[in-house]
C-alpha cells in the first residue's frame, strides 16, 4: 500500500524569501524519507495553492494525503483556514490535517541552533537573556503555547527569556521586541541579550523583528530549513499518518 502524500500548507507571502525558504525546508525533510512524496502549496500569494494541488493529486489517481500546516502555533490558520480549503478537495481524495508543528522539543532546539550560529556558545546561556520573538496572535491558545515554550527555553539553562510579538496586537500582555530588549537589559545578571525570531521563514513580520532587535547584542536567523524541524515535519507527518478515520477532513 501507498504511503499517504504528505502536502506542507504554507501561508505564503509577497516576500520571495518566505517561499524559497519553505521549499528548502520541505526539500530537506523530503531526502530525510527517500520515497515519500512531499509536496507544498500555499494558501495565498505563493503559488501553487493548496485546491491546486489536490486537483492535481487527484487526477493522477493519488487516494491519500496528510495535510501539515506549516505553522508553530494552533491559530485561525490551523483552525479556520486550512480546513475550509481542505474540504475543498476532491471526493477521491481521503485528506487527513496533521497537527501544527509547535510545542516540541525539536522547536527548542532549532532556536538554541540558530542562536549558536549566531555568535553564542553554551557557556554563555547563563548571562544571556533571550528575547523569543514571535508574529503574534489574539488566540489564547497560541498565546499559552507561546508563553509555555519561553518558558521551556528558560528551563534549559539561558538566564531569563521573554516572549515578544512582531504585530501590533500584543493580546496576552506580550510586549514588542524592542521593549523586551530594554526589560531584558534591566534584569539581574544579564550581560547580554539576544533575539530569537521563533518564526519559520522572512517575511514582513521577521523584518519587523529584526528591526526591534537594534539594540540587543545579537540577532538569530529565523527558523528555517533546520534540520530540527525537517525532523519535526515527519513526525506529525507520523503521527497523523497513525489516526484513526475520524479524524479524516471530508471532501466534497
Amino acid at each position: 500500500m501507498n504511503a499517504p502524500v504528505l502536502l506542507v500548507v504554507a501561508h505564503g507571502s509577497r516576500d520571495p524569501r518566505h517561499a524559497a525558504t519553505v521549499q528548502a525546508l520541505v526539500a530537506r525533510a523530503g531526502a530525510l524519507r527517500p520515497g515519500l512524496r512531499v509536496e507544498t502549496a500555499f494558501l495565498d500569494f505563493n503559488l501553487p495553492s493548496v485546491t491546486g494541488v489536490l486537483d492535481r493529486l487527484a487526477a493522477e489517481g493519488v487516494r491519500e494525503v496528510v495535510a501539515l500546516p506549516l505553522l508553530l502555533t494552533r491559530a485561525f490558520h490551523a483552525k479556520a483556514d486550512i480546513p475550509a480549503v481542505l474540504r475543498q478537495a476532491p471526493a477521491s481524495l481521503r485528506v487527513r490535517q496533521a497537527e501544527v508543528l509547535g510545542p516540541s522539543p525539536l522547536l527548542l532546539a532549532a532556536v538554541e541552533r540558530r542562536l549558536y550560529e549566531a555568535g553564542l556558545t553554551p557557556g554563555d546561556k547563563s548571562a544571556t537573556g533571550v528575547v523569543l520573538a514571535s508574529a503574534g496572535s489574539t488566540d489564547p491558545e497560541a498565546i499559552a503555547v507561546i508563553a509555555e515554550t519561553a518558558r521551556e527555553l528558560r528551563r534549559t539553562g539561558w538566564c531569563s527569556v521573554r516572549p515578544a510579538f512582531a504585530s501590533a496586537v500584543t493580546a496576552g500582555g506580550f510586549p514588542g521586541t524592542e521593549e523586551a530588549v530594554r526589560a531584558l537589559r534591566a534584569e539581574p545578571g544579564v550581560r547580554r541579550v539576544a533575539v530569537a525570531p521563533y518564526v519559520i521563514a522572512p517575511g514582513r513580520l521577521p523584518d519587523r523583528i529584526a528591526a526591534g532587535a537594534a539594540d540587543a547584542d545579537l540577532l538569530a536567523d529565523v527558523l528555517g530549513p533546520s534540520p530540527e524541524l525537517a525532523r519535526l515535519l515527519l513526525e506529525r507527518y507520523e503521527d497523523s499518518a497513525r489516526l484513526p478515520e475520524r479524524v479524516a477532513v471530508a471532501a466534497g
